[in-house]
């Protein structure tokens, strides 16, 4: 039986671990072929993941992975990387997740302190990969995109463009590409091409899950008790990738979603998705999450609250309203 992205080009940017990773192998499992970038080709004892393993593990699932060793700092290597895929590929692109993303280590190294504290570096450390990058590749994307009238681009952005989260750099970053998915899609709709943002939840990514599951709490920043529990009970790192297959198998609502903001928990609902271990992830906007997650009402407490009980959308909208 024909698996359901059979036949489809996709691209994953900053794919050797965490989500990234994730979604490369669920798009591999549903039969793609996928480009997968980052900077560490081989496995080495300080890597966490290297693109050789990813290739082989999307290879593993049924799919065609290929590696492509990209540092997304640099505009020349970015370029070579679509004459590749355009090359090898004949124009064809179905598919561009923005993920890349360089600045974990940084956010973790500088929290807590207000952001005039902060090496000015913070900001590129964030935002040159994981904004301008998302920018450049869109470009490229929809240069192969739009003379076949068909394709998605995805930016991996999060609940933190709506309200502060770890610093200003990052909130700042992730605004913006919610906006660049906007305006994207505005220009790209009538084209029958689709730019979504992706709202991941807490995603348990082999970084995070090492400094929030150890018994050893001391590394942790004062005030982020809070955030620890999300990632502890977080989503995979594949759930994002099932949550894109829906995405590009619902072709007559693809480009109805064209220029919004998609959380990952809202798709679970609406595709009724579980994750790979067969629990549901939360939607940011459930009461239940809500409580847990904001009014540090107990999880055992939290269980009593229905589940579909939610915030409308443009009420969390307002959550960020600036005027």
């Amino acid at each position: 039986m024909a698996k359901p992205l059979s036949g489809l080009v996709c691209l994953v940017t900053g794919a050797t671990r965490g989500i990234g990773k994730g979604i490369a192998l669920q798009l591999g499992e549903a039969g793609a072929t996928v480009y997968v970038t980052g900077r560490t080709l081989r496995k080495t004892e300080k890597s966490l993941g290297s693109l050789e393993e990813t290739v082989e593990e999307i290879n593993g699932r049924g799919g065609r992975g290929v590696a492509v060793q990209v540092d997304h700092t640099k505009d020349n290597e970015i370029e070579r990387l679509f004459e590749k895929i355009k090359t090898e590929q004949n124009g064809q692109l179905d598919l561009l997740v923005n993920n890349a993303y360089s600045g974990v280590n940084s956010l973790i190294d500088v929290a807590t302190k207000p952001f005039w504290e902060q090496p000015i570096s913070i900001w590129d450390d964030i935002n040159i990969v994981g904004l301008r990058n998302h920018y450049i590749c869109s470009v490229h994307a929809a240069r192969m995109m739009v003379p076949r009238k068909s394709g998605l681009i995805v930016i991996v952005s999060s609940g933190g463009g709506l309200v502060y989260t770890f610093n200003a750099a990052y909130g700042i970053g992730k605004e913006a590409c919610d906006r660049m998915a906007a305006d994207l899609g505005h220009e790209l709709k009538k084209h029958g091409v689709a730019c979504v943002s992706l709202w991941p939840g807490y995603v348990q990514t082999e970084t995070l899950m090492s400094l929030y599951s150890s018994a050893d709490t001391s590394d942790i920043p004062e005030g982020y008790d809070q955030i620890r529990e999300g990632f502890l009970n977080g989503e995979s790192t594949e759930f994002s990738g099932k949550c894109i297959v829906k995405i590009m198998c619902d072709k007559a609502n693809l480009m109805k979603k064209s220029g919004r903001i998609l959380p990952t928990g809202d798709l679970a609902d609406e595709y009724s998705l579980v994750d790979i271990d067969g629990r549901k992830p939360a939607c940011m906007r459930s009461l239940k999450f809500l409580a847990t997650h904001f009014l540090r009402i107990s999880r055992s407490k939290a269980d009593w609250i229905p589940g579909f009980l939610k915030i409308p959308s443009w009420l969390v909208y307002m959550m960020g309203y600036k005027f």
